[in-house]
């Protein structure tokens, strides 16, 4: 079975997923872009590592490795897969995770809920504004609806009564990591840490501009970013075949 496309857009929270659609247009004049989705039932536990047999079960099937992007939990799901069967992922693009993966916009809704005395509903009111800034794409009650499904669907490893942590580390493939320099949960120095893990072929790329959803604003941007990074991957691929071919004549 042989791929029919470039790259693999992983979704882990089907109620946010509008917000990657403009990036998805951008990259789709370009390649050809495929898209994963994972929606946990109302009666399964929360499990990122479900999450990630299934899209082996997926992945496996596929004759060559491929690149796999991601945002938030989505960008987790993939780090999680990377790492465990590294030999399946041609590159990895993380927009808006931390170096320690488990900082997702939900962790910063369950800290603001032990801090804020306040109901449910005007909490997420509030967390909606501190995702997207003065730049609401929408009126805040179908943003407030979406963010209360993403914290019943996505498989994350926070709660209430916990708040979790994974592992910190890099990868063994390219790794390209996107963030936003106004974004209120993966702010600049938690982006920046990933700095200590990096190989020589990773890049990290900031936008000045738009929030935790820079990519859904600053699509365009961030399209350019993506395109350009696995383009310089596949440029290094033909140069060294060139140069293993010269090698062997």
């Amino acid at each position: 079975m042989s791929p029919s496309f470039d790259v693999l857009w992983l979704n882990a929270s089907p109620s946010l997923k509008h917000f990657d659609r403009p990036l998805l247009q951008a990259l789709a004049l370009h390649l050809t872009v495929a898209q994963w989705e994972y929606k946990q039932s109302p009666d399964e536990a929360s499990s990122l590592d479900t999450a990630v047999v299934l899209l082996h079960d997926y992945l496996k099937r596929l004759p060559h490795p491929i690149h796999l992007a991601g945002h938030g939990i989505s960008g987790v799901l993939g780090l999680m897969y990377a790492r465990r069967y590294p030999e399946r992922v041609r590159s990895l693009t993380l927009l808006a995770v931390a170096a320690q993966p488990a900082i997702t916009w939900q962790t910063h809704y369950y800290v603001q809920r032990q801090l804020i005395a306040c109901s449910r509903q005007q909490l997420l009111a509030c967390t909606a504004r501190s995702l997207f800034g003065r730049q609401m794409p929408y009126a805040v009650k179908p943003l407030v609806a979406s963010l209360r499904r993403d914290l019943e669907e996505a498989p994350s490893p926070h709660s209430l009564f916990k708040l979790e942590t994974l592992p910190k580390g890099g990868v063994t493939m390219p790794l390209l990591i996107c963030g936003s320099k106004n974004d209120p949960v993966v702010h600049p120095p938690a982006l920046q840490e990933w700095l200590s893990y990096f190989k020589a072929d990773d890049t990290l790329w900031q936008c000045p501009d738009g929030h935790h959803f820079f990519h859904y604003f600053q699509a365009q941007s961030v399209a350019e970013q993506l395109l350009r990074f696995w383009r310089c991957l596949e440029a290094q691929q033909i140069t060294t075949r060139r140069c293993h071919l010269s090698t062997n004549l």
